[in-house]
């Protein structure tokens, strides 16, 4: 009995080392993230892949062509007028709210981070409330807003650029705080202690700095806007401004051309893009300065 102890331990020892990596990190976690990873990854490849689908089949592979994005002269991307303005109003949509979402959430930020009185830490609270907020909710309650109290604001883009704003400049603001809080006040007391005044200070030595995180900004502030469905679809007017998740989701239980898929792809494309960029910038900036980490865990905690 004794020896048939012995011999079974080097068995259940090597089974342990196989199912463990050096580190002594089980190995089955690897696969099940790995897993995870082809799971959620492959349907995605499969409609980017007939979006390039020569013929009209959804599910039989024909050949590589770019006829559903530029090359059909009646249901490509391009040429119907339908798919075309939907990829207009999501992109016009997604400029116009970078380029006012960024310039506010950097102003709350730098106010948010100087801010030391009374009342700061419920401001800096409230700020990240439409990130804990669903977005459905958040639609709803712009939708009654803007239809009940603030008739003015007509449906349609303008609403909808509204909308966006309110729900991204807390991205922003998030974003560009994490810079505030690696560079310090030291710069600025600096900057004043040689004469600069504050605005000075702001414009010359913190502005520059903040200089990678704002561009990161735009960019997230795009990708967040143009995948946006919910606030796109309850602050929709008329047809003309639907964007390409409402387009999507009205045309997918339609018998669809592939033309949907390459429109897809194409929001797929410009969303990773610009978080693409993002993340180069900001990991730029992070080996000019020697800081530990990665740009990718970053804005892995954003959840976007």
């Amino acid at each position: 009995m004794t020896f048939g102890r012995a011999e079974s331990r080097p068995n259940a020892t090597r089974f342990k080392s196989w199912w463990s990596n050096p580190w002594g990190k089980p190995r089955f976690l690897v696969l099940f993230t790995w897993a995870y990873i082809l799971w959620s990854l492959v349907p995605v490849a499969i409609a980017v892949q007939f979006g390039f689908n020569e013929g009209r089949s959804r599910s039989a592979w024909q050949g590589f062509s770019l006829r559903w994005y530029v090359g059909d002269p009646n249901l490509s991307v391009l040429h119907d007028p339908s798919l075309r303005a939907a990829l207009v109003q999501s992109l016009q949509l997604a400029a116009l709210t970078m380029l006012i979402a960024t310039p506010l959430g950097v102003a709350l930020a730098i106010g948010l981070a100087r801010w030391s009185g009374w009342g700061a830490r419920p401001a800096n609270f409230l700020m990240l409330f439409p990130l804990v907020t669903p977005e459905i909710v958040m639609g709803v309650a712009l939708f009654l807003v803007f239809v009940h109290l603030f008739g003015f604001v007509r449906l349609g883009t303008m609403a909808q650029v509204l909308g966006h704003v309110t729900f991204t400049v807390s991205y922003v603001v998030i974003v560009v705080r994490g810079r505030l809080f690696s560079v310090g006040r030291e710069y600025e007391e600096a900057a004043m202690d040689l004469g600069a005044s504050r605005l000075q200070a702001l414009r010359t030595v913190l502005l520059p700095m903040l200089a990678p995180a704002i561009w990161a900004s735009l960019m997230v502030a795009f990708a967040i806007s143009i995948d946006d469905f919910v606030i796109s679809a309850f602050l929709m007017g008329d047809a003309s401004s639907a964007t390409i998740p409402v387009k999507l989701y009205s045309a997918a239980r339609l018998a669809p051309s592939p033309a949907i898929n390459a429109l897809a792809s194409i929001l797929l494309f410009a969303s990773m893009l610009a978080i693409t960029i993002a993340i180069l910038v900001m990991g730029r900036s992070r080996r000019r300065e020697g800081a530990e980490g990665s740009a990718v865990e970053d804005f892995a905690r954003l959840d976007l």
